[in-house]
């Protein structure tokens, strides 16, 4: 990923809004774990309903890789790194 060959500068509004995007981000990802956890608890207890389960889990990798690329891809934006 080229980097920008000159300093970026970026406003204390543009810090703001990055780091409220970082605390979405956490917040996304820590959720998603807790429901993997929920969900792994739920099909040591309740075996019967592993299927429901597993469909759910199967869903949350791509979901926090979706909030992972998008958050790189804010970040690239306001830091002009750019990818090939």
């Amino acid at each position: 990923m080229p980097l920008p060959s000159e300093s970026v500068t970026l406003t204390a509004a543009q810090i703001a809004e990055l780091n409220k995007k970082l605390a979405d981000l956490r917040h996304s990802v820590n959720n998603n774990l807790a429901l993997i956890i929920a969900a792994a608890e739920i099909m040591r207890l309740q075996p019967e309903s592993t299927a429901r389960m597993q469909k759910r889990l199967a869903e949350k990798p791509h979901e926090i890789a979706e909030v992972v690329a998008k958050f790189s891809r804010d970040m690239e934006a306001a830091l002009h790194i750019t990818r090939p």
